[in-house]
């Protein structure tokens, strides 16, 4: 089964692909939002080219385990990718993955501009882990 990672922000959405035959995913892209709302026609192309079978999206969580106020929009944001798409879409706790993208990146400038897809591939790699 291949799979497309998303971890969701108001002003972009970096997103991951992975398999579960390798239980492995990789950072793909980051997508700019439009007026504050997703670049939905780059995410069309990305299903199309990746053609997945189902989506796992970041649900960021705190870590007393409440909701961030983020939660609202994102469950919005998972339930739009499946109405569009017509493919199961799961969620999965996101939480400090952006922050070990980071450190993971390290601190070159350039290397940041990527950390959304980072931090996507280890939601993506989270979800793998448990299924």
């Amino acid at each position: 089964m291949t799979l497309l990672g998303f971890d969701f922000g108001p002003r972009k959405i970096g997103i991951a692909v992975g398999q579960t035959l390798t239980a492995t995913a990789s950072p793909l892209t980051t997508l700019r939002a439009r007026g504050q709302r997703p670049d939905w026609n780059g995410i069309e192309a990305l299903i199309h080219e990746w053609s997945p079978d189902a989506l796992v999206v970041g649900l960021p969580r705190n870590m007393d385990d409440s909701e961030t106020h983020l939660v609202p929009r994102i469950r919005r944001f998972a339930h739009r990718l499946e109405g569009r798409f017509r493919l199961p879409v799961h969620l999965v706790d996101e939480r400090l993955t952006t922050l070990e993208a980071r450190r993971l990146m390290g601190r070159r400038t350039r290397a940041r501009e990527g950390v959304d897809a980072v931090a996507a591939q280890l939601i993506l790699e989270t979800w793998l882990r448990g299924h």
